[in-house]
């Protein structure tokens, strides 16, 4: 989780301010904006959390929206100073609402979100995705888990050499997957089988 903070941090030092403007895989969100979502998460605390809540009424959409607006900076080199800040913090949400390895789900899928639309290539080590995916498709959806389609379909991770789930194969690496099973859009031709038709009816909805 603290590398990819600081990988991401390295992946965004020099962009100018239109990169910084640019729309993310995250609806409504720019680069900075998810950059700001990824520091209110690494500040978080249960009080915190509970605080937020609270003054969101309950919806976890609106909690994460006042984060974002809390937590951006007017310009890149602040916000970088803030990613900086969090890299190494250790505080999270109790553990049983939001185990650490979602905190690894966080930091890989909003790193791609920023990452894809500005053209950026990072390698993430196979264990911390297959970690990632495995905590996702365990998660309920109504937690912000896989949806339930693809419990309905064998993911087989071609770089892994693992399989999770059962039903009809879908093919393809971990990152692919894990993109699948967190509801964002995957690389063309990047997963293959019988599978694939699934997850492309859970990712249409």
């Amino acid at each position: 989780m603290h590398a990819e903070r600081w990988a991401l941090v390295a992946d965004l030092a020099d962009l100018d301010r239109a990169a910084w403007d640019t729309p993310s895989l995250a609806p409504g969100w720019t680069v900075m904006d998810v950059a700001a979502h990824l520091v209110d998460n690494a500040r978080t605390t249960p009080w915190r959390l509970t605080r937020a809540m609270v003054a969101a009424g309950g919806s976890l959409d609106r909690q994460n929206q006042a984060g974002v607006d809390a937590e951006r900076r007017p310009t890149p080199a602040a916000m970088l100073d803030a990613l900086r800040s969090v890299a190494g913090r250790t505080s999270g949400p109790p553990t049983w609402l939001a185990p650490v390895a979602s905190r690894l789900v966080e930091e890989i899928a909003h790193g791609e979100d920023v990452r894809r639309p500005l053209g950026i290539r990072h390698f993430y080590p196979i264990p911390a995705v297959q970690q990632a995916l495995a905590h996702q498709l365990g998660t309920r959806e109504a937690l912000g888990g896989a949806p339930a389609a693809l419990r309905r379909v064998t993911l087989v991770g071609t770089d892994g050499n693992v399989a999770l789930g059962s039903g009809p194969e879908a093919r393809g690496r971990l990152l692919e997957l894990l993109m699948a099973a967190t509801g964002r859009p995957w690389e063309p031709g990047a997963l293959t089988g019988p599978g694939v038709a699934l997850l492309e009816d859970a990712s249409a909805r």
